[in-house]
């Protein structure tokens, strides 16, 4: 096996392994839902002029 080809099949391989990786976890893991507070200053509310 020529070198370029080894090291293409290795490339290819390492990045076969993260794609199904990326995969699995947008199929298999479901986020949490949880609710946010965000705290706006009133300054940007009512601006002072």
């Amino acid at each position: 096996m020529p070198t370029l080809f080894r090291f293409l099949f290795f490339c290819a391989t390492i990045v076969g392994i993260a794609y199904a990786t990326m995969w699995s976890f947008a199929v298999f893991v479901e986020p949490r839902e949880r609710d946010i507070t965000v705290r706006i200053p009133s300054e940007r509310i009512n601006p002072v002029e």
